[in-house]
């Protein structure tokens, strides 16, 4: 039975999180944008993979609510702002946590890294750069919580948030906003205050949830797309 579930767990199943992964980076990289099709067929022949995995990786994305199903068939799904909202509210209690978490368990090298992410942040000029960099001073406080659980909470709503247009670093001054809201975050876990990271971190999605919504009006009222 041993061997069996060896083989099982490097075989087909492993192949679908590989598949899976590389779907949700291409979500997230914008590669794939909400309302796009996607058929087995054409992403097995671009991973080179057969198209059991890729029928395994769909299935997940569906469940997680990556993937929906149209008329047309299957595409990337398009987030309802009611949806936008619950999902803010999610991450303002992840990132709130995590950040109270690294305020309680960060190592001098996991702040480091943290100060290290918040200064490559201050220094980018260009939305899509800010982005990035963002993502990186984030995942460095996710590394600091030490909490796998979280991390998997976190890697999850993060892959959902991936189907949102554009970034929210495009709205004037939403940039210059975060670099202090990152500063507070960093100045708290530094200190050693859980209850100041988790209320600085809170604030930070809150006004990232702001500048979102002015994104999605704006769009919509504009009548130009992105």
């Amino acid at each position: 039975m041993g061997d069996q579930q060896q083989t099982r767990g490097s075989g087909g199943g492993s192949r679908g999180s590989k598949v899976y992964r590389a779907l949700a980076d291409r979500i997230r990289s914008g590669e794939l944008e909400s309302g796009v099709r996607v058929r087995e067929e054409d992403i097995a022949a671009s991973l080179g993979v057969s198209r059991t995995p890729v029928r395994e990786a769909f299935a997940r994305l569906q469940e997680r609510g990556l993937l929906e199903t149209t008329s047309e068939g299957l595409a990337v799904a398009k987030l309802s702002r009611p949806q936008v909202m619950e999902l803010y509210a999610l991450r303002a209690k992840l990132e709130g946590a995590a950040a109270a978490f690294a305020a309680e368990n960060a190592s001098p090298s996991d702040v480091a890294s943290i100060r290290h992410a918040a200064l490559v942040f201050a220094a980018q000029s260009k939305a899509p750069d800010i982005a990035r960099a963002n993502t990186l001073f984030h995942e460095a406080i996710y590394e600091a919580a030490h909490n796998r659980y979280l991390m998997r909470m976190l890697e999850d709503l993060n892959d959902s948030l991936a189907l949102l247009p554009d970034t929210t670093f495009s709205v004037p001054g939403r940039a210059d906003a975060a670099k202090t809201e990152h500063e507070a975050i960093l100045s708290a876990i530094e200190n050693r205050d859980p209850v100041g990271a988790e209320q600085a971190a809170c604030l930070h999605i809150q006004h990232a949830l702001e500048g979102r919504l002015m994104l999605l009006y704006s769009v919509k009222t504009s009548g130009q797309g992105r």
